[in-house]
């Protein structure tokens, strides 16, 4: 190998790495872009306020009651015969 030969690699790596460089600044995201604003979440407590009583007190409806509509003597429903 030549002295020439060698000088013309050195020069296209010291290239290669100044356009490579240029590139990885152009594509890649500085510390500064990364950057992101999030919501601040207030901590969660132990206190429970009382639930307002026009809504939860001993008069009201209980959803969880069994509500029969009829009596139900029927034993085979939707007509379905034993087999």
């Amino acid at each position: 190998m030549k002295q020439k030969d060698l000088a013309i690699i050195i020069v296209i790596c010291v290239l290669a790495g100044i356009v490579s460089l240029i590139v990885a600044h152009l594509v890649f995201a500085t510390p500064k872009d990364r950057q992101q604003k999030v919501e601040v979440v207030e901590a969660i407590s132990t206190d429970f306020p009382i639930p307002d009583n026009k809504y939860f007190n001993t008069n009201s409806i209980n959803p969880t009651q069994l509500i029969r509509i009829a009596d139900n003597s029927n034993q085979t429903p939707f007509n379905t015969t034993n087999q």
